[in-house]
């Protein structure tokens, strides 16, 4: 991998690092500020309102997918990054700013909602076209490796947002996390998101996406029109996220809550139990990329499908009885090293499923509309059933949804040995079928 690759690479996965950054202390912080924006009462109310609020980013993340990947396709991937930077600055000023209920009543709440929207804009698009950027940028046998950035880079801004957290927890009393500290994660993410801006603004463009200008002229690139006539290869960016989404943010953004929220730990230990195993899962990420270089796709996604449907009820209880930390980290551990099948990958499979003037699009909406569905969700699923008192009911439904995606992975082709130029140009082979749905 040459020079220039690398830097695309760098460029590309810092900005999805400050991006996942801001994304993420929302919900990492939540347990801190959830009753700055509700009237005092019951906690676990306050924070599953406070969760709403997160999941209505993800239902703004089809609409930035479909605007986002429209730009992306259109205008090129990195008008398509810089604008996503741009989007998650300002929202992270907005919840910086934001008043309380005390202050403001339920003012602080729409404040609240519309960086909240934000952020699902943003999103919306930066995934996809992270996911395209990096591959596009990567030599045709390293795209497995080079896309496991992107969750390198989206577990780095997690980390980074966990890690201050942690050092908040041990710099400053409970009483100051509450009422102001923590504002500071967003005001960093704001002026991270500024360095960024200036990092893409000068970033290149890839070549796949620059050797086919010819095809700019065409009013039908990067629309819903375009996307229709791929309406296979959509539905199934669609399903192989269902059960992947879920397993991630699941032992991701709501590991945290569940460690300190039902098993019984301190908030500081569950917190330092999630950066650790979040370091290692970060860490195995281009491993399980190379390997999907060598290997193929298919293999890997399998194996996580496999391991989420049957070990994620066990996991789940014993991670509720694991009462210290180096059994909950083993735990956690073992969950991760099962959803890398997923991360580790994920990006370059769907990406290798469309043609270039429809690849950002097409990979933006039908995953958006999967997180909106799944992932956004599944914070607030797991709440409710803590909430109705049949919390186990949450581990089955993550186990159904990932056995949903393996019937997906096990009837799907290879993506491996796709060339991005001609996916939709030629009559394809086994093993690089833009439409890899087996007949």
């Amino acid at each position: 991998m040459g020079r220039e690759q690398w830097k695309k690479i760098w460029v590309g996965s810092a900005g999805n690092m400050v991006e996942w950054f801001d994304w993420f202390v929302y919900a990492s912080f939540a347990v801190y500020f959830a009753d700055s924006f509700f009237p005092k009462g019951n906690d676990t109310a306050n924070l599953m309102n406070t969760m709403g609020i997160f999941a209505v980013g993800f239902f703004m993340r089809p609409v930035g997918g479909w605007v986002l990947g429209r730009v992306g396709d259109r205008k090129g991937r990195k008008a398509a990054l810089t604008l996503t930077v741009t989007l998650m600055s300002a929202s992270a000023v907005l919840i910086a700013v934001a008043p309380t209920y005390g202050v403001a009543g339920y003012g602080g709440v729409a404040v609240l909602l519309l960086a909240r929207m934000l952020q699902g804009l943003s999103v919306g698009g930066e995934y996809a076209a992270s996911a395209t950027y990096l591959t596009e940028a990567s030599a045709p046998g390293r795209r497995g490796f080079a896309s496991s950035f992107q969750y390198v880079s989206m577990t780095a801004g997690q980390l980074l947002g966990l890690g201050l957290q942690i050092v908040l927890q041990r710099t400053l009393s409970e009483d100051a996390l509450h009422s102001w500290a923590w504002r500071i994660p967003f005001i960093i993410g704001a002026l991270g998101a500024a360095i960024v801006f200036y990092l893409r603004r000068n970033m290149l463009e890839t070549e796949v996406y620059a050797e086919d200008e010819g095809a700019h002229g065409d009013p039908a690139r990067g629309t819903l029109k375009a996307l229709l006539a791929h309406k296979r290869e959509a539905f199934l960016v669609i399903a192989l996220t269902m059960g992947g989404t879920v397993a991630y943010y699941t032992y991701t953004t709501y590991l945290t809550k569940y460690l300190s929220g039902s098993a019984g730990m301190d908030k500081p230990t569950a917190s330092l139990v999630s950066f650790c195993a979040l370091f290692l899962f970060m860490c195995l990420q281009p491993l399980a990329g190379k390997l999907s270089d060598r290997i193929g796709r298919r293999p890997l996604l399998i194996t996580f499908a496999v391991g989420s449907t049957f070990l994620t009820v066990p996991i789940m209880t014993l991670l509720k009885h694991a009462g210290s930390f180096w059994p909950a980290l083993g735990l956690s551990m073992l969950a991760l090293v099962v959803i890398t099948g997923y991360t580790s990958i994920n990006a370059c499979v769907k990406a290798e499923l469309f043609p270039t003037g429809i690849r950002a699009l097409g990979v933006a909406l039908p995953y958006a509309i999967a997180n909106a569905l799944f992932g956004g969700t599944a914070e607030y699923v797991a709440l409710w059933f803590k909430n109705g008192g049949i919390e186990s009911g949450y581990y089955w439904y993550v186990a159904g949804c990932a056995a949903v995606s393996l019937i997906v992975y096990v009837t799907m082709r290879e993506t491996r040995t796709i060339d991005l130029h001609q996916v939709g140009k030629q009559d394809a082979g086994e093993g690089s079928d833009p439409r890899v749905l087996a007949s």
